[in-house]
């Protein structure tokens, strides 16, 4: 956090000096405050050319298709403040000689990129970590990720995305949360916490949280689309979690792609200005997303290039990612009295402060001798499977199906994931992220259920037709890579007959299922939620020999999964587990490991049922009253799984809900404590979960709101009194009628439980 403001991490006391011993850095940061004096000193000797190149980020790699160049002579010239999408530690040396060296006031370079959950160690997708209701996941994982990205010269990371997904057609669903704005925000926290420690300095990669803001509320769920969102909505849900990383510290923001309301992101001063900087008090710059500037054209928001500068430049936009128009323009806008100077310096200043702030001046360059130990930290794969372990949901366990014994002698493992290196670690992968080779070595399901069951097992393999056949990733089509044809009526069959004789010969069988990693992502929205290509054939062959069949998920969003919840005893979902991933999952699958991870999402059963929320209003006609059947007259309206959801392979009970007070003063607070008890033979995991509704006041507020959640590990038998407060942090909010934020007089519902649909019921009574 910067300069330590906001609250300190909860794990990585003793820790952050790792990084500085590893990589070679001094331990002794410069305040903030020098920091500042430093950059303003060094903004007076800035030309107005330096300063607008201080505010362009440019592409320090061509990517097919968006016709990036080498910035080398934009550099000498001091007229490029960050460079982006460059992981050859190499090149980042040379280029940051250039501007060392050759610039005039050889002010170093910032270079970033998108470590979004790992770097060469790749962590669980963050809506797995997400699943795991326990934030010291993200911010463990997020620690590392840090240090080895500023070991390999990557001093800012576009993370995290907070974006409230409400909508699993969304395909960058997979990048954040989920759909609870509470959830989120603790996740949001955790992941600053993670990159930036307890103050931004060599230790620290700078956090970016995006998309700024309401990305996540495209049009039919179609990634770029509008976001059409009430300010009520806006600042209840979706800004939520960004407020609580602005609080956390979080350096910089990014700005979104999309129209919101009919202004573009980018240009949006209600968003820069008035909401992020005037009201929440936010000291560091916005950055852009790719393009985004110029985009401002084709949105039809700008007339043309240098009215696009102008419009982000005066909504409060600091850096223009990679598209050129703030370097074309803006010294032209100042020079003709549209902007500034003072405008411009305003906008560099932070830019500044975060290079002193980091170490820049002093230490500009990457050490090659280095890189390659860090990254390869055998303690990076040991955080990584415990990590995935804890962030697996288990949907079904009937029948006791497992956990597996480890005497297991015959094992099919079917379908195209079960095998698939490319796919376990998910997209967003630093080092193969434009197609480069991985050097992390990911752990198959395969491998890890071979490894977890010895010599003595027999595992047979069907993976069926790879999913590469029917879905190119984004950077496929970029790059006009054509997919391979889909498979014939008599491939289809022959892959259903081997699937169908490996499970006669088992004794269980294991399908790996899902979507490819590229089916999750940026530009990877998707209209329904089929299991893709034949693997859904495939399932049913193998359960139709009465073997017990357990599906494992690899996926990024829900899936339509209806007929593996009414036909199958078992199914755990493993999201994108990471580079540990496969040994995770047996870890799981064999109970050497409890799965207490919980849904962050209410899991649909079709996409025709999106958006999907638990945390809607009330309407004239209730959900929950007697009789009702659903919204829908050909399928029920209610989630295949409630958000809040997991199951473990214990049981707890959930008893005595109370109040310390029951009725407080709207500026008072009170406690709400509940027992839970592990009822089952196994040691285990709650996450005990309370929700609150209002029930009248100026505004309809939602059926329930997550507003209290606590991971714990309980023993047999063992009984643990958890506490939650409910105060004006967790009863106020932002009323369409009022204007403000405040806690109402009324009559609360206060619940707590498993997940959303918790019975366990009290009452408080809020008055003046």
């Amino acid at each position: 956090m910067r300069n330590g403001r906001g609250r300190k991490g909860t794990w990585i006391a003793g820790s952050l000096l790792a990084l500085a011993t590893l990589a070679g850095a001094q331990t002794a940061p410069m305040t903030h405050e020098e920091a500042h004096r430093r950059a303003e000193a060094l903004l007076k000797q800035m030309t107005l050319d330096e300063k607008v190149g201080q505010m362009n980020q440019s592409a320090g790699v061509t990517i097919p298709g968006l016709g990036s160049e080498k910035p080398d002579a934009l550099i000498t010239q001091g007229k490029v403040g960050s460079i982006l999408w460059l992981i050859d530690v190499k090149e980042i040396n040379r280029l940051q000689h250039l501007a060392v060296d050759k610039s005039r006031l050889h002010i170093p370079i910032l270079f970033a990129f998108d470590v979004i959950h790992g770097y060469r160690t790749v962590f669980p997708v963050p809506l797995g970590m997400a699943s795991s209701w326990d934030p010291s996941v993200e911010e463990q994982a997020q620690h590392l990720a840090g240090q080895d990205a500023r070991a390999a010269g990557i001093e800012w990371t576009f993370t995290p995305m907070v974006d409230i997904a409400r909508d699993a057609r969304w395909g960058r669903m997979v990048e954040g949360a989920g759909e609870d704005p509470y959830l989120g925000s603790a996740m949001a926290r955790a992941q600053v916490r993670g990159f930036q420690g307890t103050s931004i300095s060599t230790d620290s990669i700078l956090a970016c949280v995006k998309h700024y803001a309401g990305y996540g509320a495209a049009d039919g769920g179609r990634d770029y689309d509008s976001s059409y969102v009430p300010e009520e909505l806006m600042r209840n849900v979706y800004l939520e979690p960004f407020h609580a990383a602005e609080q956390a510290g979080a350096a910089t923001f990014m700005s979104a792609y999309m129209d919101l309301n009919d202004v573009p992101a980018t240009g949006n001063h209600w968003l820069l200005t008035d909401v992020l900087r005037n009201e929440w008090g936010f000291k560091g710059f916005v950055v852009s997303d790719a393009f985004a500037v110029g985009s401002l054209v084709t949105h039809g928001y700008a007339s043309d290039p240098q009215d696009a500068a102008y419009k982000a430049a005066m909504a409060g936009l600091n850096m223009d990612m990679a598209s050129l128009t703030f370097t074309h323009n803006l010294a032209a806008l100042v020079q003709s009295g549209k902007v500034s100077e003072a405008q411009i310096d305003a906008a560099v200043l932070p830019i500044l402060e975060a290079k002193y702030d980091l170490g820049l001046f002093d230490h500009p360059y990457v050490d090659e001798s280095k890189v390659d130990a860090v990254l390869s930290r055998p303690e990076g794969l040991t955080l990584e499977r415990k990590l995935a372990g804890r962030s697996m949901v288990l949907l079904k366990n009937e029948h006791q199906t497992l956990p597996l014994s480890s005497s297991l002698k015959k094992v099919a493992v079917i379908g195209p994931l079960a095998d698939s290196v490319k796919d376990i670690e998910g997209g967003w992968t630093v080092e193969g992220l434009f197609g480069g080779p991985s050097k992390s070595h990911p752990v198959t399901v395969l491998a890890g259920l071979k490894t977890r069951l010895g010599a003595g097992a027999e595992v047979s393999f069907v993976p069926g037709p790879p999913l590469s056949r029917l879905y190119p990733s984004m950077f496929d089509e970029m790059s006009g890579k054509k997919p391979l044809p889909p498979p014939t009526a008599a491939e289809t069959a022959d892959w259903v007959a081997k699937a169908k004789a490996a499970a006669e010969q088992a004794d269980v069988v294991i399908a790996v299922m899902g979507e490819a990693a590229d089916m999750s992502s940026e530009a990877a929205s998707r209209a329904t939620f089929d299991l893709p290509g034949i693997q859904q054939q495939m399932l049913e062959a193998a359960a139709s020999t009465g073997k017990p069949v357990v599906l494992v998920l690899e996926n990024g969003r829900p899936l339509d999964i209806r007929w593996a919840t009414e036909h199958l005893p078992a199914i755990l979902e493993a999201w994108y587990p990471g580079t540990e991933g496969g040994n995770a999952v047996a870890d799981v699958l064999f109970g050497d490991v409890d799965p207490g991870g919980k849904l962050p999402v209410s899991w649909p059963r079709i996409a025709g049922q999106e958006p999907l929320y638990y945390n809607h209003n009330l309407t004239h006609e209730p959900e929950d009253r007697p009789g009702f059947t659903s919204r829908y007259w050909d399928i029920s309206s209610k989630p295949l799984y409630p958000f809040g959801y997991g199951l473990s392979y214990t049981s707890f009970k959930f008893a005595n809900l109370r109040l310390s007070s029951k009725s407080i003063q709207k500026s008072g607070k009170t406690e709400v404590s509940v027992d839970v008890t592990n009822t089952g033979r196994m040691a285990g995991d709650a996450v005990a979960q309370i929700y609150i509704h209002q029930r009248y006041g100026s505004a309809s507020r939602p059926v329930r709101q997550l507003k209290g959640f606590e991971r714990v590990t309980l023993q047999p038998g063992e009984t643990r009194t958890l506490t939650f407060p409910l105060g004006k942090d967790e009863l106020s909010f932002w009323s369409p009628q009022t204007k403000v934020w405040a806690v109402e007089p009324s009559t609360f519902d206060v619940w707590a439980g498993e997940d959303s649909t918790a019975s366990l019921h009290a009452e408080l009574t809020v008055t003046e």
